[in-house]
């Protein structure tokens, strides 16, 4: 038989009767184990004043953690963030100087640069506004600091506020009038805040005439008893007008007044038979529509009229009263004036519209079949 596990028992046994008999050489006292805890780094109530590295590794490097110095931290920050930005990586520059900010030391003069350095890596990649705001924070914690001047002079340059501008530029000059960045830029805000003013003036001076005109042209319209359509749609994003005229009518054109005082309205002739359109952009209120349509359809019959029918003799007007979805018979010898002042008729959208439409047709007579029509007597 093999006697090795009954010599390895033996070791066994041997070993915890040691064990038992014999305490760990560095255990605790069980009389002083708080003050012999109270020297374990990890556990110490109070640290000692002075910690000697070489007898005491571990407590120094604790203490080190402990005792970080903010002002060496940022300025450690500050280090890599120029290293960064000497190598254009301005995003990282921008993390390096976040970083030594956050230390908040007690250096508000090197604060005011982590600052203004992280106002530059922010310029450099277009963020003007955040470069804007950093400028800001730095002068708050130095307000004559000159880099900060300047960088943020330099962003309202690029956001186009040239009057803020001129006035950082002035702040800057007062620290140091021979700054030559300063003038410069000074001398260009002024310029570019000179014609921003000049455009303003003639902007406001070209509002002021169409609204007087506009006001002019509506006081001349009721004057005719011509009613407007008012359309109120606040869904849309484009301007709408309570006195239903938009500021361009629905096919590019809008209704004007001329030296004399008399209106010229863009009209639209509507071919349901064929679904075609055609665009009169200047019909004059003393026009008749028989001479519209005599010219239109004289000579150069339009392509889609096949069967060559659409003759002006040939021809009837409507317009159609949305309200009481009634269509009108327009006298084809009456002026478009006369036609517009019609109790039922309503502009809507600044352009007049009327249907046209081959007399006693086939489609003509389909298409009234189940319409309300008031016609010519």
């Amino acid at each position: 038989m093999d006697s090795k596990p009954e010599e390895e028992d033996d070791v066994m046994d041997q070993f915890m009767d040691k064990f038992r008999n014999q305490k760990y050489a560095g255990a605790f006292n069980e009389d002083r184990w708080e003050e012999e805890f109270d020297k374990v780094p990890m556990f110490m109530k109070t640290a000692p004043e002075e910690v000697d590295p070489e007898k005491a590794p571990e407590l120094a490097c604790l203490q080190s953690i402990l005792t970080d110095d903010p002002e060496e931290r940022a300025k450690a920050c500050k280090e890599d963030g120029n290293d960064y930005f000497k190598e254009k990586d301005y995003k990282k520059a921008i993390e390096a100087y976040t970083e030594g900010i956050r230390k908040k030391c007690p250096d508000q003069e090197l604060n005011a640069v982590l600052f203004t350095n992280r106002a530059a890596a922010h310029f450099h990649l277009g963020n003007y506004r955040s470069s804007l705001n950093d400028a800001i924070a730095a002068r708050k914690c130095k307000p004559d600091h000159l880099k900060a001047v300047i960088r943020g002079a330099l962003c309202y340059m690029e956001i186009k506020n040239y009057a803020e501008a001129v006035k950082w530029c002035d702040d800057g000059l007062r620290i140091n009038s021979t700054e030559k960045k300063l003038q410069e830029t000074r001398t260009k805000a002024d310029k570019l805040q000179r014609a921003a003013d000049r455009d303003a003036r003639r902007m406001k001076q070209a509002e002021k005439k169409k609204q007087t005109e506009r006001s002019a042209l509506l006081t001349t319209i009721q004057s005719r008893g011509i009613r407007m359509q008012e359309e109120r749609k606040e869904e849309e994003e484009e301007e709408s007008h309570p006195d239903g005229l938009t500021s361009e009518g629905v096919t590019g054109a809008q209704v004007c007044l001329d030296a004399e005082g008399r209106l010229s309205w863009p009209v639209l002739f509507l071919y349901p038979e064929h679904s075609q359109t055609d665009f009169i952009s200047a019909f004059h209120e003393d026009s008749r529509f028989r001479d519209h349509l005599t010219a239109m359809f004289s000579e150069d019959l339009p392509p889609w009229d096949t069967d060559r029918k659409y003759q002006a003799h040939n021809l009837e007007i409507y317009f159609e009263d949305e309200v009481s979805e009634c269509f009108y018979q327009v006298d084809p010898h009456c002026t478009l004036l006369e036609a517009l002042q019609h109790s039922r008729f309503r502009v809507k959208a600044g352009t007049p519209s009327f249907l046209i439409l081959v007399q006693r047709s086939p489609f003509c007579m389909r298409y009234f079949s189940d319409k309300k029509v008031h016609r010519i007597a």
